[in-house]
């Protein structure tokens, strides 16, 4: 029991059925799964397809905080992804055939992948602060995005692009299967390898694990490569989703959810230890309380407002200085009553 309540995921996951039980209080049946032309419909559905852009950014952005870093840059990254695939596509003489398309996600990534490999060139070997670093792309990205598209919204027409954020396989959402996909691959590999081990050992001590022989520069540039990498990855879910490349819109305030994400989950964001299943479960939380705002009938427009309150309390009742203090008083009470006894 005691090991339940010291788990940094608990209060998370209860924040997460407060909200469920919330939505299912409102309407009983918000949680039923219906099967149609084979595939699977409901909220729950909808909430694992939602939320698919979300942990791709987040599960970059966790390791990039485990090296003591933080990459501010994913929302630019997301709008130029939708931007490059959009107008790569508008400007293809067959935009729905299925080669436009497969052009346009590798011509989309490879610059994402360049532009993270960019922000991890200005921290490891420059030594650029992490915040300014990444700020600059942050600034530029949405300006370079509206070079791309011209100023100009882009829509296309092309119905195997369309598939990315509105097909199936298998019953389930392919948005969600990406994104949870490359969130299992990336889990399997930083916690069945050392690698997780050498990116906290990066976080905890830079100079150490230096000396110790770790190449810290390697690991530092290659996580914003794979931040890059995966926001790009959301960014061409998010213009599939309305196909069309919003440079000012798309992924507009990601990081900060990113951000909220990793530090529901537990990660401190001095760097070092960090958990990726807490991560996963903020993004739950976050794309819930969309829902729940939605189910509830309260405006959109105080959404923020409702994270903010999730997020401070989750994070009081991680925080082990307001832990600590609780307990004291609970022992403080305690031997009160023995005395008095």
């Amino acid at each position: 029991m005691k090991t339940i309540l010291k788990s940094r995921l608990l209060w998370p996951l209860v924040a997460l059925a407060a909200l469920l039980l919330a939505c299912t209080i409102r309407r009983p049946d918000i949680l039923a799964v219906t099967v149609l032309d084979g595939h699977l419909f409901g909220a729950p559905i909808d909430i694992l397809r939602n939320s698919a852009p979300l942990l791709l950014v987040a599960l970059g952005m966790t390791l990039v905080i485990a090296t003591r870093g933080i990459d501010l840059s994913v929302g630019a990254t997301v709008a130029i992804a939708g931007a490059v695939s959009m107008t790569f596509i508008a400007s293809s003489p067959d935009p729905g055939s299925l080669g436009t398309t497969v052009g346009a996600i590798v011509v989309g990534l490879g610059l994402c992948l360049v532009l993270g490999v960019w922000n991890g060139f200005l921290v490891s070997a420059l030594g650029i602060q992490p915040i300014i670093a990444t700020l600059i792309l942050m600034t530029a990205g949405r300006g370079v995005a509206m070079l791309i598209t011209g100023g100009q919204i882009t829509t296309v027409n092309s119905d195997s692009f369309r598939m990315l954020a509105s097909g199936h396989w298998l019953g389930l959402p392919i948005a969600a299967l990406i994104a949870y996909g490359t969130f299992a691959v990336v889990a399997l590999l930083v916690r069945r390898t050392a690698l997780g081990m050498l990116l906290e050992s990066v976080g905890i001590n830079p100079k150490a694990s230096r000396l110790a022989g770790v190449k810290a520069k390697t690991l530092t540039w290659t996580v914003y490569a794979l931040s890059g990498l995966f926001a790009g990855l959301a960014g061409l879910i998010f213009a599939s989703n309305t196909m069309a490349a919003d440079a000012n819109n798309a992924g507009l305030f990601i990081e900060l959810d990113a951000i909220l994400a990793v530090v529901i989950g537990g990660t401190a964001l001095s760097g070092g230890k960090f958990n990726l299943s807490g991560t996963l479960v903020g993004v739950l939380v976050i794309t819930t309380l969309t829902l729940t705002v939605t189910v509830l009938g309260v405006s959109p427009l105080v959404t923020p407002l409702f994270k903010a309150i999730v997020v401070i309390a989750v994070t009081l009742l991680q925080s082990p200085t307001l832990r600590a203090r609780l307990s004291g008083l609970r022992v403080r009470r305690n031997r009160a009553q023995e005395v008095s006894a």
